[in-house]
């Protein structure tokens, strides 16, 4: 097997001519009888003792060509890319020029290749990282969060339902006096001003007393989803079994133990401090990231062939797909509830290959540029914290991940390490 030419007719394309010798085909035709005449049937011979010469004046010289071909042309393909040197992007399209047990085979190979990039001004890119502060608002904000997570419920008596509480109601709604589908339960607990239930009727709950019987008259929305109910006037008959007020507790010192390592609720606000300051900054780097990110793009220069967008949108698709089923949603579900279709959701998703196929365009560049390397340790490094992340063995994770692919990923990220150290970020 050999590489015969190469030929680039356009831009990002380039056609690979590859031979097959006549003995390696001839090889793998003999391969391939061997393999399948004890499924072919010959009058006056048993199965697999037809000879080939017979088999092949019966069904046609060529009954063999197709498998030979399909079991020798990837190895044929890969030899005679490795040795044009090409990177490509895409799947190869074939197209079989000559075949013949005496010549051996000629075929070509149509790939896209990866586009010649270059980004001008990479270094001293001017950038701006802001840091929210954190106010006092935020600050008592979280720790309301807390206290309601840690809130309790209790028994109300001697007074009426009010906003905030939690009733214990049975109900039953009627349009025009007849009762209705749905509209119908005993023992529900429903929090009041949760608006779990049409406009109005959490509200006219509100001022009534346990074991009070009592109607509702709210009126349905008019894009409500049962059409036979939207914009109708019903009534709904009430009986108020009991109601549940939530306790806050007390923001001392027996609070913060309770919820936190430490022992006052002074030390316990300012870790709140802290943890969202923290948050703030992390907030700023990310921020401070994406800006990098827009300004390669922006000094990116490169005819970037669809192949790579249709690809990389393809990925963005199976992994949309893999979190749909970490949820347990399939993707097929999911375009059924939505009304959508595939291509609604690579429509969605192709800004972001975009950016994605541009980004890493530009990285791999600034790090070819700049001669970056991954050390052996850093990538045992890499291999150990991908281990650590998905909860797998090392070796398994290993088998899994080529290390010539996590260290392009690795050059990428150390690109982008290089590109804001050379950057001049100013602090707003």
């Amino acid at each position: 097997m050999s590489l015969k030419s190469v030929n680039k007719p356009e831009t990002n394309v380039a056609v690979l001519e590859i031979v097959i010798d006549a003995d390696k085909f001839n090889s793998a035709v003999t391969a391939v009888y061997n393999r399948k005449k004890n499924e072919i049937t010959v009058p006056g011979f048993r199965k697999g003792k037809a000879p080939r010469h017979l088999i092949e004046q019966r069904f046609g010289e060529g009954v063999f060509y197709e498998d030979a071909l399909n079991n020798l042309l990837p190895a044929a393909f890969e030899e005679a890319l490795k040795e044009s040197g090409l990177k490509i992007v895409a799947p190869p399209e074939y197209d079989l020029k000559s075949v013949s047990k005496t010549e051996g085979v000629t075929i070509e190979a149509k790939v896209v290749t990866k586009p010649e990039v270059n980004v001008k001004d990479y270094k001293g890119i001017e950038l701006t990282r802001s840091v929210a502060p954190v106010t006092d608002e935020e600050i008592d904000n979280e720790i309301k969060r807390t206290q309601e997570r840690n809130a309790r419920t209790s028994d109300v008596q001697g007074r009426a339902a009010q906003m905030g509480d939690t009733v214990n109601i049975d109900y039953e709604g009627y349009k025009d006096g007849v009762g209705f589908d749905g509209g119908k339960d005993t023992g529900f607990d429903l929090k009041l001003g949760s608006g779990q239930f049409i406009p109005g009727f959490e509200e006219k709950i509100v001022g009534h007393e346990i074991g009070e019987e009592f109607d509702i008259d709210v009126t349905f929305p008019e894009d409500y989803h049962a059409k036979e109910l939207a914009g109708a006037p019903v009534v709904f008959k009430i009986k108020l079994n009991a109601i549940k007020e939530t306790v806050l507790p007390e923001l001392d010192d027996e609070f913060a133990k309770d919820v936190s390592e430490f022992d006052t609720f002074d030390e316990y606000k300012s870790d709140v401090k802290a943890k969202l300051e923290d948050k703030a900054s992390k907030a700023a780097d990310s921020a401070v990231d994406e800006q990098i990110i827009n300004a390669l793009i922006e000094r990116l220069e490169a005819e970037i062939p669809e192949a790579m967008f249709v690809q990389e949108t393809e990925n963005f698709v199976r992994d949309y797909d893999n979190r749909l089923r970490m949820q347990g949603l399939k993707l097929a579900d999911y375009l059924k509830f939505t009304n959508s279709n595939l291509d609604d959701i690579r429509a969605r998703l192709r800004p972001q290959a975009e950016q994605q196929v541009k980004t890493r365009l530009a990285l791999e560049k600034i790090a070819e540029i700049e001669n970056i390397e991954v050390s052996d340790a850093e990538l045992e490094e890499e291999y150990d914290s991908l281990a650590k992340s998905y909860n797998m063995e090392l070796d398994k994770v290993k088998e899994l991940v080529a290390p010539e692919d996590l260290t392009a990923d690795k050059k990428v990220q150390k690109a982008v390490a290089f590109v804001k150290e050379n950057a001049i970020i100013k602090e707003a």
